[in-house]
């Protein structure tokens, strides 16, 4: 089994510095294997909100945490125009990491991000063929027990993101990398941007599109909050490629407390989902209202 907390959209420079530290008090506290952060480190992709964001990022390292990030649309410059179309992330790899398609591996799981921001696009985000070929191969390399894991900050699918259900837009070439993510075999696919917390089965969202279990990550530490969602993260316990718990980390004003806790498993194929029983779970987000029995 392997305990993963993920995490998106930090957005230092429009940031609770309370709730910062509380993420890192809640991650230490829990330990998990692996730390998955899908994009948005920054508000403006300004120096001084990288440095903000490197010296947590370290903090998390020296508390011995192991991190796959991928960064976002907010990553790049907005309005300066010759960084962004000149040299869109090379802060991010100066102060965040140089690797933008990170890979990892263990006993239970292997996980790759792809970046999907673009210098082209103010906030959408799109996945070239060659990002396409790669998840493709990487993951031809791994055993057929593993649980396979995709990371974008954009999600491929369009999304409900409005309390009256309207969608958003799909990540570039949307067809082509949905069905790549189908030829790689992905079970889980992890992404944020919307600050919304979500889950569904890729197949009910749309037609051949492999068994993909998709989450969605709310913001776990940015101010700007969307439908009152509060701050959030979610915690995934990956007991196999057909069956993972997630439950949603919930910021009540004071500290991040147990959520929603949503059991799912594969039957006939399809994923199906089950409500856990947790007593001292807040109430308040509802994940994957669609797929639950």
């Amino acid at each position: 089994m392997a305990r993963i907390a993920h995490l998106s959209d930090i957005h230092f420079g429009a940031h609770d510095p309370r709730i910062v530290t509380a993420t890192e008090a809640w991650l230490q506290q829990h330990q998990p294997d692996l730390v998955v952060i899908s994009g948005d480190f920054t508000q403006r992709a300004r120096r001084e909100q990288f440095r903000q964001a490197a010296a947590w990022l370290n903090r998390l390292r020296s508390a011995g945490m192991k991190l796959l990030v991928v960064p976002g649309n907010h990553d790049i410059p907005l309005y300066d125009l010759a960084r962004r179309f000149g040299a869109p992330l090379r802060r991010y790899k100066h102060y965040i990491s140089n690797d933008l398609c990170p890979f990892y591996e263990d006993d239970a799981v292997a996980i790759l991000g792809l970046n999907t921001a673009r210098s082209l696009t103010i906030k959408d985000g799109r996945i070239n063929h060659d990002q396409m070929d790669m998840l493709r191969e990487r993951f031809a390399r791994v055993a057929l027990e593993k649980t396979r894991i995709l990371v974008t900050h954009h999600p491929l699918f369009a999304m409900p993101i409005g309390k009256g259900g309207e969608l958003s837009e799909a990540v570039g070439r949307h067809e082509d990398a949905v069905r790549a993510a189908a030829e790689a075999g992905i079970h889980i696919a992890l992404a944020g941007h919307f600050h919304r917390t979500y889950a569904e089965a890729a197949e009910k969202m749309v037609a051949h599109s492999g068994g993909a279990l998709v989450i969605q990550a709310g913001t776990a530490t940015s101010t700007r909050l969307r439908n009152a969602e509060p701050q959030s993260f979610n915690w995934l316990h990956v007991h196999r490629h057909d069956e993972i718990e997630v439950q949603v980390v919930v910021w009540d004003g004071a500290s991040f407390q147990r959520g929603h806790h949503i059991g799912y498993f594969k039957q006939g194929g399809a994923w199906i989902g089950q409500d856990m029983a947790d007593p001292a779970a807040l109430p308040g987000i509802q994940v994957a209202e669609k797929a639950r029995s």
